[in-house]
C-alpha cells in the first residue's frame, strides 16, 4: 500500500519489522489490545494475526490493519507479497486473529481477485488510519483508477472465522505483568509519600 519509492518502502518495511511491529504485539500480550484500538480513525484498526512459520514451524504475531464488511474479516499485506506474515499464511492458511473484543482461529484466504477487491481494499484502507496516510493513500478520495494502481500488487485476504478461542496463549496473556509491576512499585510510592510527610 505505498507509493514510497522502492528504497524508502524498504527501510519502512525494516522499521515496521523491527520496531513498530513488536511494539504492537507487546500491547496486545499486555491486554491493551482494546486501548490501541481506542482512537480507530487516528492509529487505525488493527489486529493480530497469529500464524505458523514456514521455516521454523514457531508460532508468530503479526499487527495488521483490518475492517469488518458484512461481519468479515479482511486485511491487507502492506507491504506486498514479500510479507513474512503472507507468506506463512500462503504456506498455512490455518490463523488465530486477536481482534479488540474478541479471539479467533480462521482460515485465510487470498481473495485479491474477487470482483470486490476495491470496494474491500478501499475499506481496508480507510480503516487503517495514519498508516494509510503515511504510505501516500487517501482512499477516501482517490478514484477506482488510482486506488487500483497504487494497490494493485498488494494482496488482499478474508479471513473466515472457524473457532472462537478461549484460555493461555492468546491476547492479554502478559497481563500478570500489571499485578506484579504494582506490587513491584508499591514499596517505592510508600517511601516517597513517607519522605514528604
Amino acid at each position: 500500500m505505498t507509493l514510497l519509492n522502492p528504497r524508502t518502502e524498504e527501510r519502512s518495511r525494516h522499521a515496521f519489522r523491527r520496531y513498530l511491529n513488536p511494539f504492537m504485539v507487546t500491547l496486545w500480550r499486555l491486554g491493551l489490545g482494546p486501548w490501541v484500538n481506542s482512537w480507530p480513525a487516528v492509529s487505525g484498526r488493527i489486529m493480530v494475526i497469529a500464524n505458523v512459520g514456514r521455516k521454523t514451524g514457531c508460532k508468530r504475531l503479526s499487527p495488521v490493519n483490518y475492517a469488518i464488511v458484512d461481519g468479515e474479516i479482511y486485511c491487507v499485506a502492506g507491504f506486498g507479497a514479500v510479507s513474512d506474515w503472507y507468506r506463512n499464511v500462503l504456506a498455512n492458511p490455518n490463523v488465530e486473529v486477536w481482534l479488540p473484543n474478541s479471539w479467533w482461529r480462521g482460515v485465510a484466504e487470498d481473495i485479491s481477485d474477487d470482483p470486490r477487491r476495491l470496494d474491500l481494499m478501499r475499506q481496508v484502507l480507510i480503516a487503517s488510519g495514519f498508516a494509510g496516510y503515511v504510505a501516500g493513500l487517501n482512499a477516501r478520495k482517490m478514484s477506482d483508477a488510482e486506488l487500483d494502481a497504487a494497490t494493485r500488487s498488494y494482496p488482499l485476504l478474508h479471513i473466515h472465522r472457524v473457532l472462537a478461542c478461549t484460555g493461555p496463549g492468546g491476547p492479554g496473556d502478559w497481563a500478570w505483568v500489571w499485578p506484579l509491576a504494582t506490587l513491584a512499585l508499591l514499596p517505592l510510592v510508600l517511601r516517597k509519600r513517607k519522605k514528604s510527610r
